[in-house]
């Protein structure tokens, strides 16, 4: 396939994700995704009649993301695989300006990344491909949160899957998801990602009500311990990190008072197994 070498303007690009399964084979315990199910699976009828739609009614735009998500979305990577040629044979049927010029994107919690169908579906697609992998950071962090349905860790079975990742994708990135319990590891978790040579991290807190009263105390000891360690050893600038903003702790001005946090509605869709859309994943039931 061709590969893209423009750069991507965020106001001009369709954004599609399709939800194929809310299926998945871990239970962490901060999912925002509490109805997490085997019998929610998109179908490939379905599924091709929301390419059809993002490809009839939503074409205005120069670029297109086709993004995948769960649950878990390489348990259905055969599925994701079949969309993905649909569209493709569509676009280039058809001359359609986004041939050549869409990206597929998807996060994965790492488990299955070693997969055989999963590594074909990669050779296929990989000049147009861009995969995230979720990793909490050092064991003992990833370990309390993300962990398989009989509550053992998951962090042995995605850290041995991260060398061929970076291989693959060496600019690959990764989220470091943090909530009340586990603060007192952002620090160590933070370094630990970068120490196995992942160059984009994003660390995030849940957005859900779980905080507690000193939390703020743990959070912000966390971040000056953390900013104490990148300054004293140099660590590189090029990493990023969603905690260190200039506008943390600060009003925003009524500018961007007017703006969506995340782009909900902006050019961005999402369709359920059902068929139905949303202008963004955390709306679905």
């Amino acid at each position: 396939m061709l590969k893209n070498t423009e750069k991507w303007s965020v106001a001009d690009i369709q954004s599609f994700t399709f939800v194929v399964t809310q299926n998945c084979n871990l239970a962490c315990k901060y999912c925002y995704e509490t109805g997490k199910n085997n019998k929610s699976k998109m179908s490939k009828e379905l599924a091709y009649k929301a390419a059809d739609f993002l490809i009839d009614k939503c074409s205005s735009l120069s670029s297109v993301i086709i993004d995948f998500i769960g649950g878990e979305p390489l348990l259905e990577v055969d599925l994701i695989d079949e969309i993905c040629d649909y569209i493709k044979f569509r676009l280039y049927e058809e001359g359609h300006h986004w041939f050549g010029n869409y990206e597929i994107t998807l996060t994965t919690n790492g488990t299955l990344y070693d997969r055989p169908q999963v590594q074909k579906f990669i050779k296929k697609n990989q000049n147009m491909l861009a995969i995230g992998i979720s990793l909490d950071g050092t064991k003992e962090k990833h370990d309390a949160q993300r962990v398989h349905i009989d509550g053992t860790g998951s962090y042995e079975d995605v850290v041995k899957n991260v060398p061929l990742w970076l291989s693959q994708f060496p600019d690959g990135g990764t989220k470091l998801t943090f909530s009340s319990s586990d603060l007192k590891y952002i620090k160590d978790s933070v370094i630990h990602v970068h120490d196995l040579g992942i160059k984009y991290s994003i660390a995030n807190i849940v957005n859900e009500d779980v905080w507690e009263d000193g939390d703020e105390v743990i959070f912000e000891e966390q971040l000056k311990e953390l900013a104490d360690y990148m300054l004293q050893n140099n660590l590189e600038t090029n990493y990023a990190g969603g905690f260190f903003n200039e506008m943390i702790g600060r009003p925003f001005d009524e500018e961007r008072l007017k703006l969506n946090w995340c782009n909900c509605g902006e050019n961005n869709l999402a369709v359920d197994n059902r068929g139905f859309l949303y202008p963004c994943i955390r709306f679905l039931p």
